[in-house]
């Protein structure tokens, strides 16, 4: 799978390091260890992801896929950013959630790039 998606990767210089843009809104993200392959599959530590490469499963917390991949990027000392309309979420619970998440800075839900880079921290 790596090969399959190492093409789809766009790298940017910016004040908070490299990143890695996937330029790909077809490629579906079901699960962790699909998510862990397309992780691997950057050559940076902070990758940008759309809204739309995770299916609405991920954005019902019930289901724990959010939490996993979550628990995938604390382990191998990632980053992600996931740009897209946040903005109509009636979910309490996901809407605290995408909070907390920005709040820390490691994963980042934002409609815009650059506000997502001025919220990331350092990996520590």
């Amino acid at each position: 799978m790596e090969s399959e998606h190492t093409q789809n990767w766009e790298e940017l210089e910016t004040k908070k390091g490299t990143i890695a843009i996937l330029n790909d809104p077809q490629v579906q993200i079901p699960d962790a260890n699909s998510f862990l392959e397309l992780l691997f599959s950057a050559a940076q530590d902070t990758i940008v992801l759309s809204k739309l490469n995770f299916p609405d499963s991920f954005y019902e917390l019930k289901t724990g896929i959010a939490g996993e991949i979550l628990q995938k990027l604390s382990n191998y000392k990632r980053r992600m950013i996931v740009l897209g309309d946040f903005s109509g979420i009636e979910s309490k619970s996901l809407n605290d959630f995408l909070y907390e998440c920005n709040k820390n800075g490691k994963i980042v839900f934002t409609d815009r790039l650059e506000n997502a880079i001025d919220l990331l921290k350092e990996i520590h």
